[in-house]
């Protein structure tokens, strides 16, 4: 019996955790097959262990495999078969979405959360929040605001971002700011995530001792003119192509 798997065009093999054997097994087998991965030249093997083998994990670290990833359902191993061996990093940075929700007399949606650290007055802020896998900016972001302050807003443009580094788990974040159009008026917050919420007129906001620097920085961006709105890129954004492109407002053309 061998470990079956795929080799991939970097010279790795991808081990089929449909076809793993039981613990028993594994560890009889896993010692040879190195060997032979050796042999064939291969430089790095990935193992995903499903939840119902977790028992093959402590065979694996045994024989050299190291963490890579996890999820709820699976541990991802990888073995450098020879010291040359690139592991790309899994997902190192979290993705957040602001957005500006300004209306046609320049009144800015604006939230308290009720989890801050200093309850003594209100702390202005954008609703938002993290996106889910899989989930686009434009629609994460039209979501966020909705649970926030029950707004309905449609996407007008991505305003700024913010990137740091020293987040939770030691990861890093993105925070994208988004122009918003409000279609409805009537807030109705979500009272477990958020204290206060009300529509604030924008030249207030950007003098309130109530706002920091960060949010009044951000809020003047997506108040400006210039700014980056969503676009198809003819030949590029496909019906299949799970992508959305951004770039100033103005004509794009190929070639250009």
């Amino acid at each position: 019996m061998t470990l079956q798997g795929e080799r991939n065009r970097f010279r790795g093999l991808d081990l089929d955790p449909k076809r793993l054997p039981d613990a028993t097994a594994f560890a009889v087998i896993l010692p040879q097959a190195i060997e032979t991965w050796r042999q064939e030249g291969l430089h790095l093997v990935w193992l995903h262990v499903p939840l119902g083998h977790a028992d093959l994990i402590p065979i694996a670290v045994a024989q050299g495999f190291e963490f890579h990833h996890s999820a709820p359902d699976y541990l991802m191993l990888t073995l450098s078969v020879t010291p040359e061996a690139y592991i790309p990093h899994f997902a190192t940075h979290y993705i957040g979405a602001g957005g500006a929700v300004i209306d046609a007399k320049d009144n800015l949606l604006v939230v308290s959360e009720r989890h801050r650290r200093d309850k003594s007055r209100p702390y202005w802020k954008l609703p938002g929040g993290a996106l889910h896998p899989g989930e686009h900016l434009v629609t994460a972001v039209v979501r966020e605001v909705w649970e926030e302050t029950g707004i309905e807003a449609e996407f007008n443009h991505l305003a700024a971002f913010r990137h740091w580094h020293g987040y939770r788990f030691g990861k890093s974040d993105i925070y994208m700011v988004c122009r918003l159009n409000p279609t409805t008026r009537d807030i109705v917050k979500c009272d477990l995530e958020i204290e206060h919420c009300r529509w604030m007129p924008l030249d207030e906001f950007l003098h309130s001792p109530d706002v920091g620097d960060f949010n009044r920085a951000i809020v003047k961006a997506a108040a400006a003119e210039q700014h980056l709105v969503l676009h198809t890129l003819p030949g590029w954004s496909q019906p299949d192509r799970n992508e959305s492109f951004f770039h100033p407002g103005c004509n794009f053309h190929r070639g250009t």
